[in-house]
C-alpha cells in the first residue's frame, strides 16, 4: 500500500508552538508529509490547489477554512487533524457529508484547562493569592488573624462540586477530583444517565447544581441555548460561601448581572474569561477591585508544555486511521454544535 499524503497547513511559527521534533518525525514515519514553507498561512486559494491529491490535511489556529471549492479539488482527502480545539471555523458541513474523518486535540488542551480549575477551587478556599499579596506588603497577620483562625480558609474534600457541562474539560475535572472524596453533581442535559454512572458523578438540574454546590465550575461551550445562561436569576440561586468558576467562555455569563451579584460579597468567583464580550475588563470596573473575585488573563487553556503536545495528538490520531483503527478523538457531525 502506497504511504498516505499529508499536508500539514500551520507555517513553522505555528509548528514551533504546537509541536515537537518527535511528533514531526512520528508522522513521517508512516506517510508523505507535504510542509507549509511560507512564512504565513495558505490562502483560501493555495489551499484549493494543494489539496488535489492529499489523503490527510492537519490544521491549526489560523489556517484556512476547509470549504466546498477545497473539497471539490480534495478527491482524495479522507481525514482532517486539527491540532488545537474548536474546529468548527475550520470545516465546512460538506466535509462531514462527504464521509471525511474529523479529529482534534481537544482532550489533550482539557488537562491545562482541567488543572486550572482545580487550582482556583483551592485558591478560593484557602484563599491563598491573598496570602502571597500580602505578604509582600508585609500585611498578612490581621488578615490571617481574621480569617484563619475564624474558620473562613476551607478545605476541598469533602465538598459539593457542582458541573455545569461533562465535555473533555469537565471529566478530566472529575478524574482529579476523585482525590477529594467530594460529591460531584454535573447539569448537561445532553449527559445519559448511564454515562452519569459510568462517571461516577450524579446528574442533576441546572437549579439543583446552582443552589446548593459549594463549588460551581462552568465547562458549557457557547452555542445559542447557553448564551449568558447564568443571568441575574441564576447568579442569585448560589448560597452564601459557594465558589464560581468561570474558565469556559465569557459570553455564558450575563457580566453586569455577575458584578451585581459579586457586589453583595455573598460567595467568591474565580474568572479567567471574563471581559471576553466588551474586549477585556475596563480599569476601572469593580471585577478588579472586589476582594472576593480572582482574576487571571486567559491562562486556563493549553499551557506552553500542553500546547506542544496538540500536533502529536492528531498525528497519533491519523496512525490509528491509516492502519485501519478508530481515532481516540474523532469530532462527530450530530455533536458539533454543542461542542467548543
Amino acid at each position: 500500500m502506497d504511504r498516505p499524503k499529508v499536508l500539514v497547513t500551520p507555517p513553522k511559527s505555528i509548528m514551533r508552538r504546537i509541536s515537537t521534533p518527535e511528533a514531526e518525525d512520528a508522522l513521517l514515519s508512516f506517510s508523505e508529509v507535504v510542509e507549509n514553507d511560507k512564512d504565513r498561512q495558505f490562502t483560501p486559494e493555495e489551499l484549493e490547489d494543494i489539496t488535489v491529491d492529499v489523503d490527510g490535511v492537519i490544521t491549526s489556529w489560523g489556517s484556512p477554512r476547509i470549504t466546498p471549492d477545497v473539497l471539490e479539488k480534495a478527491g482524495r482527502l479522507k481525514i482532517i487533524g486539527h491540532a488545537a480545539g474548536s474546529v468548527k471555523p475550520y470545516i465546512c458541513d460538506e466535509v462531514f457529508e462527504r464521509g471525511i474523518v474529523v479529529t482534534n486535540a481537544a482532550s489533550t488542551i482539557a488537562y491545562s484547562v482541567a488543572e486550572y480549575a482545580l487550582v482556583q477551587m483551592l485558591n478560593c478556599l484557602r484563599e491563598i493569592p491573598d496570602y502571597i499579596r500580602l505578604m509582600k506588603e508585609g500585611a498578612e497577620q490581621p488578615f490571617k488573624r481574621e480569617h484563619y483562625g475564624e474558620g473562613l480558609c476551607k478545605d476541598l474534600t469533602g465538598k459539593r462540586i457542582g458541573l455545569v457541562g461533562s465535555g473533555n474539560v469537565a471529566r478530566r475535572l472529575i478524574q482529579l477530583l476523585k482525590a477529594f472524596d467530594v460529591e460531584i453533581k454535573v447539569y448537561d442535559p445532553y449527559l445519559s444517565e448511564a454515562e452519569a454512572a459510568h462517571l461516577g458523578v450524579k446528574k442533576a438540574s441546572f437549579e439543583e447544581v446552582l443552589s446548593n454546590s459549594d463549588v460551581i465550575s462552568l465547562h458549557a461551550a457557547v452555542t445559542p441555548e447557553t448564551h449568558h445562561m447564568m443571568g441575574r436569576r441564576e447568579l442569585e440561586m448560589i448560597k452564601d460561601g459557594a465558589i464560581f468558576i468561570n474558565c469556559a467562555r465569557g459570553a455564558l455569563v450575563d457580566e453586569s448581572a455577575l458584578i451585581f451579584e459579586l457586589r453583595k460579597g455573598r460567595f467568591k468567583a474565580a474568572l479567567d474569561v471574563a471581559g471576553e464580550e466588551t474586549r477585556g475588563i475596563p480599569l476601572d470596573s469593580d471585577l478588579r477591585k472586589l476582594d472576593n473575585v480572582y482574576l487571571t488573563p486567559g491562562l486556563a487553556g493549553p499551557s506552553g508544555e500542553r500546547r506542544r503536545k496538540m500536533f502529536g495528538t492528531v498525528v497519533e490520531d491519523f496512525r490509528l486511521f491509516f492502519t485501519g483503527k478508530e481515532p481516540r478523538n474523532m469530532v462527530r457531525r450530530e455533536t458539533l454544535p454543542r461542542i467548543a
